[in-house]
């Protein structure tokens, strides 16, 4: 099931602080990023993180669930409505992860 507009869109002004967030729409679900780096997204209605170390650590016992079916596990945000805990973690996700691979 594809995720709603208005989730995505909902979860993107969470994230408004930050600078840098955008996303992109991929077969019915939002891919964002941060700085160009992915550091998660939206599917099913669910917001999904990159399992850091540090989002791990954010979140202790949080949920680990496969977006779609082959693809690897992220971390479950139970907690979309604490903006200031949601910048937070996006920030700590994007710092642990490696600079995108640059196009030829």
């Amino acid at each position: 099931m594809p995720s709603s507009r208005s989730y995505s869109d909902f979860i993107l002004d969470q994230l408004s602080g930050l600078e840098g967030i955008s996303r992109r729409s991929m077969m019915g679900e939002t891919i964002v990023y941060c700085r160009g780096k992915i550091v998660g997204g939206v599917y099913d209605d669910r917001f999904l993180v990159k399992p850091t170390a540090s989002a791990a650590a954010l979140m202790p016992g949080a949920a680990r669930e496969a977006p779609y079916p082959g693809a690897r596990e992220m971390l479950v945000v139970e907690n979309v409505d604490d903006r200031p805990f949601l910048e937070t973690l996006v920030t700590a996700v994007y710092d642990e992860l490696p600079e995108p691979k640059r196009r030829r």
